[in-house]
């Protein structure tokens, strides 16, 4: 039987400025899947991009290679990710004039 686990990282949180989600440890995961619902957008041409990154020891950090998830609207983003090492987070950067979002960002990994 495979193992799974979801966790929440930011849960209704709203930014106004780029941020990182907390780092969570996967190296017993085979498969990531990032889960990132845009609840409000507001802000002239907002978009935020999500960058997923990778460590060896959750303190140093370099972004994992795959393309960033981009949301200019509200509704609900996915990225898929294997071969990730031991340690995942995103990086998120966000655009446009007097922009804010509010987000839940979920990680769900499997065994």
């Amino acid at each position: 039987m495979r193992h799974s686990m979801t966790a929440v990282l930011e849960k209704s949180e709203t930014y106004t400025s780029n941020f990182d989600t907390e780092p969570y440890e996967v190296g017993w995961a085979s498969e990531a899947r990032w889960f990132i619902r845009i609840q409000k957008i507001a802000g002239e041409d907002t978009v935020l991009r999500a960058y997923p990154q990778i460590s060896p020891d959750g303190l140093f950090w370099c972004d994992e290679g795959s393309e960033p998830i981009v949301m200019p609207k509200e509704g609900l983003y996915s990225l898929a990710l294997r071969e990730f090492g031991q340690w995942l987070r995103l990086r998120c950067e966000l655009a446009g004039k007097s922009s804010s979002v509010m987000v839940l960002i979920y990680l769900a990994m499997k065994e």
